[in-house]
């Protein structure tokens, strides 16, 4: 499994596509065996499910994110959890323990 945490500084994104970058933390048995991070691209629309699933990631975490987004990350195979706040090291070793308690995005898009 991989998980990719949308952050800024050293906290979860409150807005998945405006992020600074990823926190990418490969799991295996409950436990993280290698901790990266990836920088996000420029911002276009559709481009950031792509660009993670071809980094093998298979969860993404963020504060918010659109309903639009959140089709692209789950045809391209990733599980969105949104609604999450917090440091990124803790919100990694949350979901791992199945603490994470997915809440309302923070980002809306009313258009």
């Amino acid at each position: 499994m991989k998980l990719a945490i949308a952050k800024d500084g050293g906290r979860v994104s409150a807005h998945f596509g405006h992020c600074e970058g990823y926190a990418i933390y490969q799991i295996k048995d409950s436990v993280i065996y290698r901790q990266d991070e990836l920088e996000s691209p420029p911002h276009e629309p559709g481009k950031l499910p792509v660009f993670l699933a071809s980094h093998d990631v298979t969860h993404i975490i963020a504060g918010g994110m659109g309903p639009k987004a959140v089709d692209l990350f789950n045809q391209n195979g990733i599980q969105v959890i949104l609604g999450v706040s917090g440091p990124v090291d803790i919100v990694a070793q949350d979901f791992i323990a199945g603490r994470i308690v997915p809440g309302e995005s923070s980002c809306h898009h009313d258009h």
